[in-house]
């Protein structure tokens, strides 16, 4: 069940974008990441308030879970009113779903890719798409910065190893950056965020061994809580889905 939303979805978009911009100048003037763009997290709402997004401006739309990503992106509904929108893979990708993802109409990015056997079988799977004017896949990597055992991704030390690797060797993929999901609830009395720094010196790692300018690799960190903090830091890409489209409650 959602809680009623006492403002329309369009201008809860626009007050996240208020909010982006205004983190975004705070930002120091020695972080040279690009401006971030929002994903609007979709997960578990319902066709009509996805399409209200998209009609208030809203591309991007991020979906954890394969089954309901494959519902929305094949529903008639969004596929005749939403032409234009990108779909972002946010949740854990499974060797055995990946044909159900990549065939997806609309599908822009997946945003969780964290070792070498989930890339190459992306990319295999990418390669034998029949696709007009395919372009390679976009994707990024996700580290596990808070080393909970419960979260996946790859180790912060390994990340570069893997970015080295889909570089160099899948070319069905075009590796845009790396993300994480992080810990929940930092208290920021206590200081910056260890999940944002600890990605912050992964995305410098990269950039240094790679020759890249700063802005050339996206950082996807941040969310309804905390993607505030995580632009000032450096994101690029934030995921956010409560302060859009409400909570959910038990």
């Amino acid at each position: 069940m959602l809680r009623s939303k006492m403002c329309e979805i369009g201008v809860e978009i626009q007050n996240v974008l208020k909010r982006i911009d205004v983190a975004y100048g705070a930002r120091s003037k020695d972080i040279k990441t690009s401006k971030p763009y929002l994903v609007a997290v979709s997960k578990t709402k319902p066709v009509n308030m996805i399409i209200e997004a998209y009609e208030a401006g809203q591309r991007h739309f991020g979906e954890n879970y394969v089954k309901e990503l494959v519902v929305k992106a094949q529903d008639p509904e969004i596929l005749q009113k939403c032409p234009d929108i990108k779909w972002h893979f946010i949740g854990h990708l499974q060797n055995n779903k990946i044909n159900k993802v990549v065939k997806l109409p609309n599908l822009h990015m997946i945003q969780t890719i964290d070792d070498e056997k989930i890339a190459t079988g992306v990319n295999a799977a990418w390669e034998k798409l029949d696709i007009p004017n395919k372009q390679p896949l976009r994707v990024l990597i996700q580290i596990n910065t808070s080393g909970e055992e419960a979260k996946n991704g790859i180790q912060p030390n390994e990340a570069s190893s893997l970015f080295k690797y889909i570089k160099e060797n899948l070319k069905n993929l075009q590796l845009e950056g790396i993300m994480t999901i992080g810990a929940f609830g930092h208290d920021y009395t206590t200081g910056p965020n260890p999940d944002f720094i600890s990605l912050m010196k992964v995305h410098n790692q990269i950039c240094i061994e790679n020759e890249f300018r700063p802005e050339e690799v996206q950082i996807s960190m941040g969310i309804s809580n905390d993607f505030d903090k995580a632009i000032e830091m450096g994101s690029t890409i934030v995921r956010v889905g409560s302060s859009i489209f409400g909570s959910r409650v038990n």
